[in-house]
């Protein structure tokens, strides 16, 4: 069985947003602006996702 993966776009800067959510972002390769990254779907990613979700777009592939 193939997992669902999920294509994380940064769209919104981390510049003045706080400590844990820069952090986040950072944690999950999301440096600039526009880059794009995919993850398993899994638990912890979407915890970390749901700390940055005002900042970035999902798809589900």
């Amino acid at each position: 069985m193939t997992e669902k993966k999920l294509k994380v776009t940064l769209v919104k800067s981390v510049i003045r947003q706080k400590k844990k959510t820069k952090a986040t972002a950072l944690a999950l390769g999301l440096r600039k602006l526009n880059i794009t990254k995919e993850f398993n779907d899994t638990p912890q990613v979407r915890g970390m996702l749901f700390i940055v979700k005002h900042m970035v777009r999902v798809e589900e592939i």
